[in-house]
């Protein structure tokens, strides 16, 4: 009787290795980490300029991927749960670091100033 109930629970437990469900619209890991540099990029603008609107630029590059913010929020919960987002965060990162590679430099320095700055895999 114990091994029918360990081997039902083995399958059960097996059967349910993901905590949610992909959404409909799963947006793809490369979109998402060139997304996410792209919002990188366009927050440290917003410290740089005062009248820049990070809202417009946030609809604006989403726009540009053809993708809804909703489609973009579920993906990104899915990623998270899933286990999948260092991975993007650390492409997300290569990508600014091609575009501007002097923001490696500060990119380092944050790290040693902030304990609390997640390190991603360079």
């Amino acid at each position: 009787m114990k091994r029918w109930i360990f081997l039902l629970l083995t399958i059960a437990l097996t059967g349910c290795t993901e905590l949610i469900d992909p959404p409909k619209h799963l947006v793809p890991k490369d979109t998402m980490a060139e997304l996410i540099a792209e919002f990188a990029i366009n927050e440290n603008l917003g410290s740089i300029t005062e009248n820049a609107n990070l809202d417009n630029a946030t609809r604006y590059a989403l726009q540009q991927k053809k993708i809804k913010g909703q489609d973009f929020s579920d993906s990104f919960k899915y990623y998270v749960a899933s286990g999948d987002m260092n991975a993007i965060l650390t492409r997300a990162q290569k990508i600014v670091l091609d575009k501007n590679p002097k923001a490696k430099e500060y990119i380092e320095k944050q790290l040693k100033e902030d304990r609390n700055v997640p390190v991603f895999e360079r």
